[in-house]
Formats: C-alpha cells, structure tokens, sequence
C-alpha cells in the first residue's frame, strides 16, 4: 500500500486527534467538505464537532483559534491557499508570534498553508511566503518535502508549544509517494543530507528538493557530484549540517520557489558567509523564481520557478570556478 504526501497531511491530522483530545480542525470546508484539497476527509465524521467549517475570514479564524490555544486546546488552522494568510497577519505576526514573549502564555496554534506554484493557478493561488513568515521572530515555519516528513513534522508542529506556520507543497500533494509511514522523524530544526556529493553543497527545501535530485542526477553523468541539503525547517534552520557539508564541498547552492529579495536563501547564505567563510572556494549562488508575480500559463509558471536544467547549470558553473 502506498501513501502519497497528502493522504500523510490527513493521516497526520486523524492520528493528531485521536491521541489529544484539545487538538481541534478550523477552516473554510473542512467538515463535509473535506477542505479544499481532501486533507481533513472524513475526519469530522470521525470526529464530531472537531472539525469544524470557519467563516470566510482568515483573521478571524486565526484569532479564535489564539483565544483557543490560550485556555488549553491545539487548533490546526487550514487555510486554502497559503496566499490567503496575508488576510490574517495581524493575527499571526502580531499576536500569536509574540503572545508568549508578552505573557509568558503559550500559543500552540498550527497553521497549514498549501503552498507553491501548480500549473495554471496564477499569482493569487501560488506564493511561497515561507520568507516571509521566517522575519518574524515567534514562530517556527516547517517545510516538509517528502511524504514522511508531511505526517511526522505536523505530529510535531501540533505537540510543541510555539505558533508553527506549516508550509505543506500542492505540487507534491498526489506526486509523491511512499509506502511507508514512520513513527518518529528527525526534529523539525534537523537538516536532512538528501544525496551525498564531494563536489558542491546545493540547500534546499520543500519542492524544490526534488528538482534539486534532479540536477543531481544531470550532473553525475558529467563527474559533478552534488550534495543536496533539504532544510526540512527554514526558521529556526539548522546551520551546522550546512556548514559540514560546505566543508566537504567548497561550493554553495542555495534554491528556493519563493522570490530572491529578502528570502531564505539569503538568510543561508549570509549565515555561512559569516560563519564559514575560508571554508569557500566560490562565491555562494542562490536560484529563485523570477522576481514578478506568479504566471497563469503553464509555460511560463515553467520558466518562471527554478528548474532541474537551470539548478545543473548554476552548480556547473559553480565547480568550474
């Protein structure tokens, strides 16, 4: 039996409720409906009066759930599409991200955004803010981009006590699969070495992962071997096994769907700039998707996000320095 990445999400949610009884589901169709992409079916026939369908209002259905998490119950959030959060910042970067820094009350909210490009949903269905909620101290923003870590890092994002902005990849809804779920995973700070390599360190996470597999696999044919990071977490990131790995190497990649001004790419970069500096034989690189809004069109949403052939050329020219 195979289970893809979303049939994880959902799995990862049913067991969530079943094993607490304060963890709760809010959000636009997610009772009978299922929510928008079938991540909560059948869950509130399982769980009455749990899962539960929320106005159309992002503020308020993060702020209810702040109120909630207060007196003692976990609320996973769904929204539809990642882009729609923007509607709840206040409630998100100005409450919930410094609720416990101002009270000393936690705020053990988790917040799903199905994020990321799919072809044809244009530039209101297909932002990576991961960037963006990473600037605001507060809050932890998981990444997955395998199945098994889409069912162990909600499990964790659920049970710890910080308000988690869960970053979760539509193109990788149905498109990947694994047989196996895990019963525990790696922490959410813990990077993952994806595929080792001696030539040139490429960071990465989320989808963006397995294009960068992908180049990897482009580049063996020409002796590059690349070694591929998947952050798992982007905020807090896990310094240390990117720097080993630019030990090894010499040479760092950074790839990211989201946009390249004031991203995490940067934020890496800068990060082994100053703190691994004479272990680079290159100047650090970033790849982003084009620095305008997301195309509806599936050829140039093709060009406009970074690609196998585009992340091979760049770690080419990397080792050719």
């Amino acid at each position: 039996m195979t289970i893809t990445y979303l049939e994880a999400i959902r799995e990862a949610q049913e067991k969530a409720l079943r094993d607490d009884e304060r963890v709760y589901i809010y959000g636009q169709d997610v009772g009978a409906f299922g929510g928008a992409f079938k991540a909560t079916k059948n869950l509130a026939k399982e769980f009455p009066g749990r899962v539960l369908d929320a106005p159309i209002s992002e503020d308020a259905m993060v702020g209810s759930a702040i109120g909630a998490a207060i007196e003692g119950m976990r609320p996973i959030i769904e929204m539809q599409f990642a882009d729609f959060s923007a509607v709840a910042i206040n409630q998100i970067v100005n409450q919930a991200a410094t609720l416990y820094w101002r009270t000393q009350v936690a705020c053990p909210i988790t917040i799903r955004l199905p994020s990321g490009g799919n072809p044809g949903s244009g530039p209101f269905h297909s932002q990576c803010l991961e960037s963006l909620y990473s600037h605001f101290p507060g809050l932890v923003v998981m990444t997955p981009a395998t199945v098994e870590d889409a069912y162990t890092m909600l499990l964790e994002a659920v049970e710890i006590d910080d308000p988690v902005i869960f970053c979760e990849h539509k193109y990788l809804y149905n498109r990947l699969k694994s047989d196996l779920l895990p019963e525990t995973g790696l922490p959410c700070d813990t990077a993952r070495v994806a595929r080792f390599g001696r030539d040139v360190t490429i960071v990465t996470y989320s989808a963006m992962v397995h294009e960068a597999l992908a180049a990897a696999d482009q580049l063996r044919k020409e002796d590059i071997e690349a070694e591929i990071i998947d952050l798992r977490c982007v905020k807090p990131f896990d310094l240390r096994t990117v720097l080993s790995s630019v030990a090894r190497t010499a040479r760092l990649l950074c790839v990211g769907e989201s946009w390249p001004w004031g991203g995490v790419n940067s934020e890496v970069i800068t990060s082994v700039v100053t703190h691994g500096f004479l272990l680079l034989d290159a100047p650090p690189q970033r790849i982003n998707s084009k620095d305008t809004p997301i195309p509806f069109h599936p050829n140039l949403w093709g060009v406009h996000k970074p690609s196998s052939q585009v992340i091979a050329a760049a770690a080419r020219r990397l080792c050719e320095w």
